[in-house]
């Protein structure tokens, strides 16, 4: 037995074809009993059967294998909980053909949200238990026995026993019989098509729920708890049009009879079973009332990106997880489409540079990894649910779509989804569909940006009327990578009517400018017609940075004070200046004049890039050139007034979708930053919210500004204002408006309230799933919440599972900012090691590393004091 340990694969010996299981959850002793029968082929000979069990307790004296009228009795059962895989030993070989496995087991409903779990909910005011599955990516085993890998596909009968009768049982399958035995009841559900384990679903629990149809017939419901159904108005009328958008784009009909989406109150996202697509309440439900704008954009997003992986994962499986991307990276990319495709006036592919940056970030890290990442153990592969697979991925679809044109593309991938249905598929089988219907060579293209880490940095330069093109590997620690790729550039000049295109795919490249661009560059001693700036990387479609020589940047700087680039374009340029700042290849100055060409910017998606800018910035600024932080933050003020002044506080009748998701974020920008005017009206609106929680002074798009305000002033011997937080916190059943307050909490200045506040996120009071949005602690709070980590680390790494656990390393350690914080962190995770945090650790130091070389870099410029005094009195 010992040669099946430590194995990242099951051994082939066995087939499963089918799947029986009865499952039998005690909701009050949170416990669960149950058997499976697997039809399966043996298909080479052997004594063994190897399959996936984790957490289980195993009846060895239930399990057999039936072939051929002959019954064999294993005669040693063993569990290796490190591997999660189940040996079963028999003492004679297993005849090849098909065959019958017989398991009967038993297990806790846990508390971790993953495998079969426990969720807890009130009703008529009483505290009550619902269960709930969470498998993806490897916690079937958690639940059943099974062979626990995304190539092992099958179908699955399951039946619940002994449920409580005035509960909903749901599994991805309609009921086909339901049997009423007093109290309790038997629930059995369809046979499934073709799919992998970690897909499978079941939730039993009291919902109410509301219902429509597809135009060809398929039901769509909502469940959530009773009394909120109609909050689950919004997210089924998106479902129900997005299903229709999708059956129409990849020319395939959705496969099932129906789509059940639920809202779970303890639950880690979303995830997209088949057919039973399990939400946290935020990502599903949609208050009219109390609901932000941001939060309905979110709930269409998520929607549209879980109901994407029922082609694009569910029909269509990566054969294993090195190829999750090409779930979510292609999830997150459609869901865009489909969401720009319903509601165009929210400007979702302006959105979606948020997407790129997020992936940009990570994947500028030492420490990143390719796209297609090698998987040596089930322990690894929560670490890759990360902006590569999900944001990286995207981008480089947009990349390539771009590149290869929409129609095509779509043509494409409706052949792929074809071909490759209720079967699996790796990278190279979406390459070449995709070569095939374009001609182009999109497998060569496209390898470099799948198979290697790390992205480009173009340098784009004049000289002598010569454009030249540089590519080399962007690190954002200054290290020298060594990466090449196929990159396709495209720019504008001086208009956008004005396009170029080519593949990079050298290190460098030289055009003559007049016979490239068809005139002159401005500034460059040569006549004629002139091109008064040059934007590379137009619309920011490219997966890669761009570094301009100086008269280019000055060129380009003026263009976006005159409103001559598009958003997209603004974003990108502010975008990358910030990145090759942080990478110490651009001043800090520099980068702040540039934040003068933004001062009457209103555009929502580049606004929402330069406030956290903003905030990183003062934050290195207060570790760098403390005697600096007034006139920072007093520039940063001056930044964001006009587009505070033009929004005001009320919203305004016929106003966007997208005001109404920045003045929140502008008027926060204000608070933070000190500006008391904003902080005395915040203030005056939260204490008429406190008298009446109905009132029209606060409504829900600036209900987080205006707590954070009231953080800004809150110390130990002032504490009224996080008292009262705490207070709505505790009487609010509205899950959106608990997360909200708890992401404005840790934004106090004061360290000995942030304490209390962590201190309150690791109490009954706040669900586990919340617990991880109040890590963003005020840049005052960072050492306290490093020490706090340290001394808590035992009960947080018992309680969360490896998933949340990354979040309290990154959100905690990742803004640190000092060599000795570095030492502080490896010594103290060499004598607390955790294997399913390693990469995720190793990012994060290098995060404190590049924050401390920024610290130092930005302490050494010599002209700076000058230049921000400069900027922030400068009149506009």
């Amino acid at each position: 037995m010992e040669q099946f340990k430590g194995q990242s694969r099951l051994p082939k010996f066995a087939v499963p074809k089918r799947y029986d299981i009865t499952l039998k959850p005690d909701l009050t002793g949170c416990s669960f009993g149950g058997s499976v029968a697997v039809h399966l082929d043996i298909v080479c000979d052997t004594r063994f059967i190897v399959l996936n069990a984790a957490d289980l307790s195993v009846d060895a004296a239930s399990v057999s294998f039936a072939s051929s009228k002959v019954l064999f009795k294993p005669w040693k059962v063993e569990t290796f909980e490190e591997d999660g895989i189940l040996v079963l030993e028999f003492g004679e070989t297993l005849p090849v053909g098909s065959g019958v496995l017989g398991i009967g087991f038993e297990g806790i409903l846990n508390d971790k949200m993953k495998g079969f779990y426990t969720s807890t909910y009130e009703h008529n005011g009483e505290k009550k238990n619902m269960a709930v599955t969470q498998f993806e990516p490897v916690d079937a085993r958690r639940c059943f026995p099974c062979w626990d890998e995304p190539a092992w596909k099958a179908t699955f009968k399951i039946r619940l026993d002994d449920v409580p009768s005035e509960l909903v049982a749901l599994s991805n399958m309609p009921v086909v019989e339901e049997k009423v035995h007093g109290h309790l009841k038997t629930v059995a559900f369809q046979e499934s098509p073709i799919m992998s384990t970690y897909l499978v679903a079941v939730v039993v629990g009291l919902f109410d729920y509301v219902e429509d149809h597809t135009s060809d017939g398929v039901k769509v419901r909502v469940y959530c708890q009773v009394g909120k159904a109609n909050q689950g108005k919004f997210a089924l009328n998106v479902a129900v049009k997005t299903l229709e958008f999708y059956r129409d784009y990849f020319a395939v009909p959705y496969s099932l009879p129906k789509l059940d989406m639920v809202a779970i109150p303890d639950f880690p996202g979303a995830m997209e079973n088949y057919g039973l697509v399990t939400y946290q309440e935020t990502d599903l439900l949609f208050d009219e009332q109390h609901s932000a704008a941001a939060n309905k954009q979110r709930v269409a997003t998520v929607v549209a990106h879980e109901l994407a992986h029922q082609w694009f994962g569910n029909l269509v499986t990566m054969e294993w997880w090195t190829h999750l991307w090409l779930n979510e990276g292609f999830a997150t990319w459609v869901s865009y489409l489909a969401t720009d495709s319903l509601f165009p006036e929210w400007k979702m592919w302006t959105k979606f540079l948020d997407e790129i940056t997020r992936g940009l970030k990570l994947d500028g890290l030492e420490g990143s990894h390719p796209i297609e990442v090698e998987i040596n153990h089930a322990s690894e592969v929560d670490e890759i649910f990360d902006a590569i697979s999900y944001r990286k991925g995207a981008s480089v679809i947009q990349m390539l779509q771009n590149y290869l044109g929409a129609e095509c593309f779509q043509r494409s991938l409706a052949s792929y989804i074809t071909k490759h249905a209720s079967s699996n598929a790796k990278t190279e089988d979406l390459w070449a569909a995709l070569q095939e219907g374009s001609g182009e060579p999109v497998n060569a293209l496209m390898n470099s940006w799948t198979q290697q880490k790390g992205y480009p940095v173009i340098s784009v330069k004049v000289k002598d009327q010569k454009l030249e093109f540089d590519q080399t590997q962007f690190c954002l620690n200054g290290s020298q990578g060594d990466g090449q790729w196929i990159v396709p550039i495209t720019l504008c000049s001086g208009s956008y009517d004005v396009r170029k295109s080519f593949l990079l795919q050298k290190k460098s490249e030289t055009f003559d400018v007049k016979e490239f661009l068809g005139c002159s560059i401005a500034g460059t001693g040569c006549k004629g017609s002139l091109c008064s700036w040059i934007k590379v990387n137009v619309d920011q479609t490219g997966f890669y940075r761009v570094k301009y020589e100086e008269e280019l940047s000055a060129a380009l700087r003026s263009a976006i004070e005159k409103k001559h680039l598009s958003a997209t374009d603004r974003f990108g340029v502010l975008d990358d200046s910030f990145a090759l700042s942080m990478a110490c290849q651009q001043s800090f100055a520099s980068l702040l004049t540039l934040l003068g060409a933004y001062r009457e910017e209103l555009d929502c998606t580049v606004l929402s890039n330069l406030i956290p800018i903003s905030y990183k910035l003062a934050t290195i600024a207060a570790d760098a050139v403390p005697d600096l932080l007034d006139l920072i933050n007093q520039l940063f003020i001056g930044l964001f007034q006009y587009s505070a002044e033009k929004l005001g506080w009320e919203p305004k009748p016929g106003e966007s979708h997208l005001d109404a998701m920045l003045r929140g974020d502008i008027l926060t920008a204000l608070a933070v930053f000190g500006h008391d005017l904003t902080i005395d009206e915040a203030s005056r609106r939260f204490h008429a919210f406190l008298d009446d929680r109905n009132t029209p002074l606060l409504p829900p798009d600036i209900r987080k500004a205006v707590y954070v305000a009231v953080m800004q002033r809150v110390s130990m011997s002032k504490r009224s204002g996080y008292e009262s937080l705490l207070r709505v916190y505790r009487e609010t059943d509205l899950r959106e408006e608990k997360t909200r307050i708890l992401r404005s909490l840790a934004s106090c200045p004061d360290p000995n309230i942030i304490l209390e506040f962590l201190n309150f996120l690791l109490s009954s009071e706040v669900r586990r799933q919340d617990a991880a949005l109040g890590l963003s602690v005020s840049s005052k709070g960072r050492e306290t919440a490093w020490t706090w980590l340290k001394d808590n680390w035992e009960r947080i790494s018992e309680t969360w599972s490896s998933g949340y656990l990354l979040r309290f390393v990154s959100a905690i350690i990742s803004p640190l900012a000092s060599f000795m914080k570095v030492k502080e962190v490896d010594e103290f995770f060499k004598v607390h090691p955790n294997p399913s945090i390693t990469r995720t650790l190793k990012q994060s130091i290098e995060w404190v590393q590049i924050n401390t070389k920024w610290v130092q870099s930005v302490g050494s410029e010599k002209n700076l004091a000058h230049i921000v005094k400069e900027l922030a009195h400068r009149k506009y």
